[in-house]
């Protein structure tokens, strides 16, 4: 089997320790883990992991019923890059004068889909979302120029097919 990458998505309650428990199967099978996110899902108290790794499936389907054995874990899905819609969103902070300077800077906002998020006398802020690769030749083009910050979150998605999740908490209440 050869490796893929997958997006990893959890429902659980918002418990402590529980991160460090999921990173641990991850850790004990020597797996490095892509991208994490975690933040409140559409269901009231329910939080939701989206965790990216590049492994086999054979590897991603343990992994997932180790993840569903913690207690507070209601659910753990899997899926394959064409099955999801994803972004990663970044912030690259620039110093101002290039942004008056630099006519090709202007160009780089614009042609990118970028958006100036604030500037001020000694820099500004640019916000991206998008694919990681945009996100990375996004960082090749700022680069020459300087880049005083960067930073970038981690994936999030939402699966093309309808994940039933919200069915199965109902049943469960």
């Amino acid at each position: 089997m050869e490796n893929k990458t997958f997006t990893i998505s959890v429902y659980s309650e918002n418990n402590v320790g529980l991160l460090n428990r999921i990173s641990g199967i991850f850790l004990k099978r020597h797996i490095n883990i892509l991208s994490l996110n975690v933040s409140e899902s559409e269901i009231e108290n329910v939080s939701r992991f989206i965790i990216v790794v590049d492994t086999t499936e054979k590897w991603v389907q343990n992994i997932v019923g180790q993840i569903e054995k913690q207690i507070e874990v209601i659910k753990a899905f899997y899926h394959v890059d064409e099955e999801t819609i994803f972004l990663e969103s970044a912030l690259f902070k620039i110093h101002s004068s290039l942004l008056f300077d630099e006519r090709q800077i202007q160009n780089i906002i614009k042609e990118s889909h970028s958006e100036i998020v604030t500037v001020s006398r000694d820099y500004f802020v640019i916000s991206k979302s998008g694919k990681r690769s945009e996100i990375e030749e996004l960082y090749e083009r700022f680069k020459p120029f300087g880049i005083m910050q960067f930073v970038r979150s981690g994936r999030i998605s939402v699966s093309k097919e309808k994940m039933e999740i919200s069915t199965l908490l109902e049943e469960l209440s």
